[in-house]
């Protein structure tokens, strides 16, 4: 009669919702007489409410053991074992029941989900195995509506969260089974993943040795353990290396480090973009632009890297592609010095797609007053459509052409002030070029007499003995 009393006021307050104080009723009902399977049933049921599954799932067992025909502890170690996720000892619960009462309607649906929970973790155990991790977390969300108390979906979610970039989702997961269980070597494992792909080395191991001590066998905190310990290593001789001037055994070593854990995105992004650095110091321009795009395509923020891929097209007079990258830097950190960059760069299309008179010279951007003369003299010769006059007609005008160019190109490079607008950018359409007069007036000096007929496309050339020489240089 006392425990009865004690079962009547738990299931009172239970009909409240005031589950922390049934539970104390039920208790006392279990103590008093600790043989009547209702007792632990309900308790059980109380203890479901307040999400302690574990201990709902004994006391429903202990239910079943005093009298295995209680239909409802039978149900309610099924919803235990299903909160908990395991689907197959589930099942097993609902098909007693369904035994002793096959229209269980209760049963019959909670049997279905336990069914579907073991669909989603056989699709999640291949999209692991298949590294679609999107997929596995899309599973695990599905499968933990139905089984809301499983640690195991859940590390398996963080885990698959960490591998996708997604951090801050990642640790929240664990570091809400490690509020309930701090000594969780699974959840322990994540928060050292998820420091780890954040390229915090040295705190991601600390996590991992600490997983291993309470989980010895642990093989996925040792792997981990194993290659951030070694990325670190190899990452930090790459940089002495570097520091050292030895480009070629920076490469070589970054190299290698990048062949250690390819999960790791932020970490590797940096090693494609030290990788160019030093490719770069290198030489290797195309294998360094290379290396920042892998950089970016890891990390679409890292400006360091846009910035390194920048100065290589700069370099590599890939002026449009070196705005481009210049103008996304400078849209995410507007300084002076990103402001500078882009406007050079700016500057430096802007007069690649004018005539380029050094090239049309062929000399350098150097060159002194006398290696300009020089190069025009010898062009000028080379161009003359004189020169050319048994050639076709379209060879003609290909000569007059260049001819022309040189010309211009002489005009400029040859005038301080006018060379000085064209360094800078500054436009000269408005110059009036006359490669005639140009070249009249430079050879005027050889005691040469120079006259040309004006017809279209066609030059005439009286020259004296001296002129005739010139033409043969």
């Amino acid at each position: 009669m006392t425990a009865e009393g004690f079962k009547e006021q738990g299931n009172a307050l239970y009909s409240k919702k005031d589950y922390s104080e049934a539970f104390n009723y039920y208790t006392k009902a279990i103590d008093t007489c600790p043989k009547n399977a209702s007792y632990y049933g309900n308790r059980a049921a109380t203890l479901m409410m307040l999400c302690r599954f574990r201990e709902a799932l004994e006391d429903s067992q202990q239910a079943v053991r005093l009298d295995d025909c209680f239909m409802k502890g039978h149900l309610r170690e099924g919803k235990c074992h299903l909160s908990l996720g395991n689907a197959m000892a589930a099942s097993r619960c609902f098909e007693k029941v369904l035994e002793m009462e096959p229209c269980n309607k209760e049963a019959q649906q909670e049997n279905k989900n336990a069914a579907t929970l073991l669909e989603y973790e056989r699709m999640a155990d291949f999209g692991f195995e298949k590294r679609d991790f999107r997929k596995v977390v899309y599973c695990m969300d599905r499968a933990l509506a139905l089984a809301s108390a499983c640690h195991r979906f859940k590390i398996l979610k963080a885990e698959c969260l960490a591998l996708l970039g997604r951090y801050p989702e990642a640790q929240s997961v664990a570091s809400d089974i490690l509020r309930m269980d701090s000594t969780n070597a699974d959840a322990l494992y994540v928060r050292g993943l998820c420091l780890y792909y954040e390229d915090c080395i040295d705190k991601a191991v600390q996590f991992f040795v600490q997983a291993l001590r309470m989980a010895p066998d642990h093989e996925k905190a040792r792997l981990a353990c194993r290659n951030a310990k070694a990325l670190k290593a190899k990452k930090e001789e790459g940089n002495q290396a570097f520091k050292n001037n030895n480009y070629e055994a920076a490469y070589q070593l970054y190299s290698e480090a990048l062949m250690i854990d390819p999960n790791n995105i932020k970490t590797n992004a940096k090693l494609y973009c030290n990788r160019a650095t030093a490719g770069a110091k290198l030489k290797k321009l195309n294998q360094a632009i290379e290396d920042c795009t892998s950089a970016i395509k890891l990390d679409d923020t890292y400006i360091k890297a846009y910035l390194r891929r920048a100065q290589c097209y700069m370099d590599t007079e890939q002026y449009e592609e070196a705005v481009r990258d210049y103008e996304k830097v400078y849209q995410t950190e507007k300084t002076s010095d990103h402001k500078h960059l882009l406007k050079t760069a700016q500057l430096q299309l802007k007069k690649s797609k004018r005539k380029d008179y050094y090239k049309v010279l062929g000399v350098g951007k150097n060159a002194t007053e006398d290696e300009i003369k020089k190069a025009y003299r010898k062009r000028a010769l080379m161009h003359h459509p004189d020169r050319h006059s048994a050639a076709t007609l379209e060879v003609q005008k290909e000569e007059e052409k260049k001819f022309k160019e040189v010309g211009e190109a002489f005009t400029v490079l040859s005038d301080p002030k006018k060379k000085i607008r064209y360094d800078n950018g500054h436009d000269l359409d408005d110059d009036d070029f006359d490669a005639n007069n140009i070249f009249r007036a430079f050879f005027g000096g050889h005691g040469g007499g120079f006259s040309f007929d004006s017809s279209p496309g066609m030059f005439t050339f009286f020259q004296s003995q001296t002129s005739s020489c010139l033409l043969k240089c």
